[in-house]
């Protein structure tokens, strides 16, 4: 059992809903979604394009995937996820965009947020001590001789490549898409997402993912508004 916190919106908010039918899952009940037709890419093609996303739900990874710990429970996790959500404000980026990270798709903020900075570094801080350390299988998965050197360490030390410096909040919108189905993919974001497209992103939530076993689909576990001290809302 993995668990993970990340950025995601209410399952009622508007930006959830469309997200997971775009997905085909939704990540709050693990109902499977019928996505809208896609023009340019049929619906096998769409499926297989957007299984990694779907599989992790809709979401912004604030602390990657992580075993717990020897000694830790999840009860304890939980507590301090509560506390966690409890200490930190909303908070609004003013706008976000599609944008594409190398092969695949992503909604992004278009201009640095030291707010989202913020709650990602707090969030590494405080969870890590729930974090068994990666096994050898799993460092090697992220091919630890391809990163940078910062890259490298930080994957040593906090078990995941991408943090602090090295952090670029993005929403998950494909897996890796061939440059044959890149234009199509993009004109179907851009009209599936255009309600959203340039305009803010409201930070009003945080959401503790789990994921039962290794390859199962992740789910969330608990949702919580930001800086509430209101009984969690377990999934």
């Amino acid at each position: 059992m993995r668990y993970a916190i990340y950025f995601a919106p209410p399952a009622d908010d508007r930006l959830s809903q469309v997200a997971s039918r775009w997905l085909g899952r939704d990540a709050f009940t693990g109902k499977h979604l019928d996505p809208a037709p896609v023009e340019g890419i049929d619906k096998e093609r769409l499926h297989a394009l957007t299984a990694d996303p779907r599989r992790y739900g809709f979401h912004g990874t604030l602390k990657a995937p992580f075993e717990l710990a020897e000694g830790r429970s999840e009860d304890e996790l939980l507590g301090i996820f509560e506390c966690f959500a409890a200490d930190l404000e909303p908070f609004v980026i003013p706008e976000i965009v599609l944008h594409q990270l190398g092969p695949f798709f992503a909604l992004v903020p278009a201009a640095p947020s030291d707010d989202l900075q913020d709650l990602a570094e707090d969030a590494v801080h405080r969870f890590d001590p729930f974090r068994a350390p990666l096994s050898d299988a799993d460092f090697a998965r992220r091919k630890p001789e391809t990163l940078p050197d910062r890259q490298r360490r930080y994957l040593k030390e906090w078990g995941y490549p991408y943090v602090f410096e090295e952090f670029q909040f993005h929403l998950t919108l494909t897996g890796p898409v061939p440059a044959e189905d890149a234009g199509a993919m993009r004109s179907a974001l851009e009209t599936t997402f255009a309600e959203h497209i340039g305009k803010p992103l409201h930070v009003t939530s945080v959401a503790l993912f789990v994921e039962p076993e290794r390859g199962a689909p992740f789910t969330v576990r608990s949702l919580l508004p930001l800086g509430s001290d209101t009984q969690r809302k377990i999934a």
